[in-house]
């Protein structure tokens, strides 16, 4: 069977099961992804019992999505959430936001890579405009607004003052994942760069393939 690239035919493709076959992308996520999901319950049931302004669950689909994709980073965050929900089944509906942040995540690493500060600041930007969008809609819509997080006492205090129920969820939930989600893609990156670049993948950046 001849391969294009090996020919002179076309230029070789990028992405980890592109440079090496699709059994080795599915032996990456078998690894990446159980990681990830892993990574986000911890830092979430962490963030939850500690009532933090913040939600640490999204580093692992982060994660995940930058190296493998957007895909299996959104499947990572949606695990993520119903593995939660056992715990606390509010937690169900905002698989929506985790998933978001795969897909996100994912696009933005196929098209750039996940090395570089200003790409990888760019992405935590989004997100962070993203999730508080979905995450408020949520959380006003199935929830009256109070979902037993930390943010819930900012959530309050703003209704009381007067704010309307989206506007008072929005506000803290808009500064807690500035906060939560650009820590997360740095820290992200910062484990990114110390991995060997057999293992990272679509992070590495098209000009690394």
């Amino acid at each position: 069977m001849m391969i294009p690239w090996a020919h002179g035919h076309a230029s070789r493709p990028t992405g980890i099961w592109r440079r090496r076959g699709p059994a080795l992308n599915k032996r990456i996520a078998l690894v990446f992804v159980p990681v990830g999901i892993g990574v986000n319950v911890i830092g979430g049931l962490l963030a939850s019992s500690l009532k933090l302004p913040v939600f640490l669950d999204t580093i692992g689909t982060i994660l995940s999505a930058a190296i493998l994709g957007p895909w299996w980073g959104a499947l990572t965050g949606g695990l993520t959430n119903i593995i939660m929900a056992l715990q606390n089944p509010m937690d169900m509906w905002f698989a929506i936001v985790n998933i978001a942040v795969g897909l996100i995540v994912g696009f933005i690493s196929v098209k750039f890579g996940f090395q570089k500060w200003l790409v990888v600041l760019i992405a935590g930007l989004i997100i962070s405009v993203v999730a508080p969008i979905i995450g408020t809609t949520i959380a006003t819509y199935v929830y009256g607004g109070l979902t037993g997080g930390g943010l819930d006492i900012f959530v309050g205090g703003l209704m009381k003052a007067g704010a309307d129920v989206f506007t008072a969820a929005f506000i803290p939930r808009i500064g807690s994942n500035l906060v939560d989600k650009l820590l997360s893609v740095f820290v992200v990156m910062f484990v990114i760069m110390a991995l060997p670049k057999t293992l990272k993948g679509y992070a590495a950046g098209p000009e690394e393939a």
